[in-house]
């Protein structure tokens, strides 16, 4: 059966084919707007979802995996930043601190009901100063992340520890995606 990626992430794509997994991506047009006292968790099962059921509309002969994934700070959900501003005031509060990276995944096979699984992982970031912000904000790296970094790249020495999955904080949780998608 095919399997579609509901996403335009070239990182989620990079991740699948790092598995071995053969699929054709296809993003999903969604409104990511959280809901009014939305949780974390609730928003990003809710995302992947309607990402895979938007999709699976126009491909309904397809398997339709999609993800969600966003930062979560002392109870504020951080999607992508908006603007520089936006960005630089996100890392200024990862800074020197714990956070979590959640992503809400869900594959839908035809003639079955949606199977959504949520992952979190714990990063710290170590105290960053004020002209590295500044540095990695303007390399427009943070731009299409959620939490305004990427732990692949010019983010990855901003992490002091990581708990749990790093290809989760990447943005999509590799080891539990194979998993699901072989019935294991």
């Amino acid at each position: 059966m095919k399997l579609i990626l509901a996403s335009a992430s070239p990182r989620r794509a990079e991740l699948l084919r790092s598995a071995g997994i053969r699929f054709e991506a296809l993003a999903a047009e969604v409104d990511e707007t959280p809901l009014p006292r939305e949780e974390p968790e609730a928003l990003v099962c809710r995302l992947s979802r309607s990402k895979a059921e938007a999709v699976a509309a126009l491909h309904p002969d397809a398997a339709v995996l999609a993800a969600d994934t966003v930062v979560v700070f002392d109870e504020e959900i951080f999607g992508k930043p908006g603007t520089a501003e936006e960005a630089v005031d996100m890392l200024e509060q990862l800074s020197g601190d714990q956070h979590e990276v959640m992503t809400g995944f869900t594959l839908l096979r035809p003639g079955s009901d949606a199977i959504c699984e949520l992952v979190v992982t714990e990063v710290t970031f170590r105290e960053l100063g004020k002209a590295e912000i500044q540095s990695y904000v303007d390399s427009g790296e943070p731009m299409d992340k959620a939490g305004a970094y990427g732990i692949q790249a010019g983010a990855a020495g901003f992490v002091s520890r990581i708990e749990g999955s790093y290809t989760n904080v990447v943005g999509l949780p590799l080891a539990e995606v194979v998993g699901l998608i072989s019935g294991t």
